[in-house]
């Protein structure tokens, strides 16, 4: 019998499988990435992002869809990470926009106009939408929904059709993007795309999915964090810390919730129970208590207790960044908060909204600095009641020069107008390690997995077998005349003597430079490199 309705119990389902469906193949989304780099890769991203929103509907008890659906677009939005990650979020946004809260269950035409939905919203959400991506895929998709929805189809037949339109468009995308017909791949984002609906269809078709989500994989430790709500009220400070070493007593967690909910804000309280650790978080005006209670139970670890009545700033700045030594040189420059993340792991949507809520300001300035995280910058933004603007740094390099012109006696517009402006003053290379071989379009040179590749500006310019060749090569393409600075950030693998070793080289070839050497502690570049 042709199913025509979906209810809550198959809605939760094929978001479950449609996160099982990504998880499974992810590697091969990975696989399809065709810049040699080592990053957040694109189903990597995705999968994260759709695990964010099975957690929401996993959490929710509602037995329509309505609810859901919400649930479904809010996980999405605030787990996104990467471009591919916000794009995925904002087509599943259109669930949440065109399903109706007391939706008890959707028919084709729902579906159809959730689908329509989320590609506007996906389309908004990219400053420069490009053809031959996983926009292209989705536009596609739903442009049959809607035939499909016309012709009154089962839902079979209607997720059959689409996934067939979805398919047909992704092979195109070759012929419309240059570098994957070079590369002899389609996109990752709409190959990823196409996966989550299969796993809308295996749920449907009563194939073979899991019914739960193992959510224990790598990069989620985001998913197991205490989630902070707001308070009614004012507190004075907010607490988080874990309970490990109770001795198996029963009910710890039940008897920890009764303790401490005397001393704070019941709404805000959150305790995780994971076997061997408890996790709390709560708004109190009474932390020594809550610590005393905790520590009644058993040890007490990850202590933090954050005071809300810290003075307000004019402008408060956030950046992201990867390494010890990055940081602690940003945080030298008037940085308030740091977001962990950078190439390899880009930060969800929720990690910087966590770092919005927390900085002592109304006024946010976000530097991303890196591409792949500007659209979860900007969304960010779109979820808090604060003011924030994105200065698109591309870089480290980029995001220092930035704040070198933040002055914090002028207005958050001027800042941002200065710091955007700063932004091309600055030329920033990259050292590391390719993770694949690849033909670099528009060059004539190709790069094999395992060597050195040196980038100007996202673009690989320069190869070796060792880091002195790509480095040298790297220079030779990026300095001019009117430069007077190089700076070196080395990262993880490389010594401060290898460091001052390669700048000793540099200062024979570039006598009239000064150039510096810095611990940057950043995983997956050799080398940051600032020109100026």
């Amino acid at each position: 019998m042709a199913l025509t309705t979906i209810n809550a119990e198959m809605f939760r389902k094929m978001v479950i499988a449609a996160a099982n469906s990504l998880e499974h193949n992810k590697e091969i989304i990975n696989d399809l990435n065709v810049f040699p780099v080592p990053d957040g890769d694109t189903g990597t991203n995705m999968s994260l992002t759709v695990v964010s929103a099975v957690t929401e509907v996993n959490n929710s008890t509602a037995t329509t869809v309505g609810p859901l659906a919400k649930a479904m677009g809010n996980g999405a939005l605030r787990g996104a990470r990467g471009n591919s990650g916000v794009i995925t979020s904002q087509l599943f946004r259109g669930f949440t926009k065109a399903i109706p809260v007391t939706k008890e269950e959707i028919d084709v035409k729902d579906f159809a106009d959730a689908v329509n939905k989320g590609v506007e919203s996906a389309y908004r959400a990219v400053m420069k939408p490009k053809e031959g991506t996983i926009l292209t895929v989705a536009k596609a998709m739903a442009d049959e929904a809607l035939v499909q929805a016309e012709k009154n189809a089962d839902i079979n037949t209607f997720l059959d059709a689409i996934l067939a339109k979805g398919q047909e468009a992704l092979s195109r995308t070759p012929e419309q993007l240059p570098v994957l017909k070079e590369a002899g791949v389609v996109d990752a984002g709409g190959a990823g795309l196409i996966t989550i609906y299969q796993g809308f269809r295996m749920a449907i078709n009563g194939e073979t999915v899991f019914d739960e989500l193992n959510l224990e994989i790598a990069g989620n430790e985001a998913a197991a964090e205490t989630e902070t709500l707001v308070p009614d009220k004012h507190y004075s400070y907010l607490i988080k810390y874990a309970l490990t070493d109770f001795n198996n007593e029963i009910n710890v967690a039940d008897r920890l919730r009764r303790k401490v909910i005397r001393h704070g804000d019941e709404k805000t309280l959150v305790i995780v129970d994971d076997s061997e650790m408890i996790r709390l978080s709560m708004y109190t005006n009474e932390p020594d208590r809550v610590l005393a209670e905790g520590l009644a139970l058993g040890q007490l670890s990850r202590i933090s207790i954050d005071n809300m009545d810290k003075p307000l700033k004019n402008i408060a700045i956030i950046a992201v960044c990867a390494g010890k030594g990055l940081g602690d040189i940003l945080k030298d420059y008037n940085v308030d908060e740091l977001v962990s993340g950078g190439q390899s792991m880009n930060p969800s949507t929720e990690d910087i909204l966590k770092a919005i809520e927390n900085a002592p300001s109304n006024n946010i300035i976000i530097l991303p600095n890196n591409k792949n995280i500007i659209l979860a910058a900007e969304q960010a933004g779109d979820l808090t009641n604060k003011t924030v603007s994105v200065v698109p740094s591309r870089s480290f390099p980029q995001g220092l020069a930035a704040l070198l012109n933040y002055n914090e006696e002028e207005s958050a517009e001027v800042n941002v107008e200065n710091m955007k402006n700063s932004l091309k003053d600055v030329k920033s290379g990259l050292i590391t390690t390719a993770v694949r071989d690849s033909k670099i379009v528009g060059s004539d040179f190709e790069v094999r997995e395992g060597e050195y590749i040196g980038l100007s500006e996202d673009e690989i310019v320069s190869h070796g077998d060792d880091i002195a060749t790509a480095l040298d090569s790297l220079l030779d393409m990026i300095v001019d005349e009117d430069d007077s600075v190089i700076s070196l950030y080395y990262g993880d693998g490389v010594t401060e003597e290898e460091a001052n070793a390669f700048a000793e080289e540099l200062e024979e070839k570039y006598d009239d430079f000064d150039i510096e050497v810095l611990k940057g502690g950043q995983p997956v570049y050799q080398f940051i490199i600032s020109v100026e």
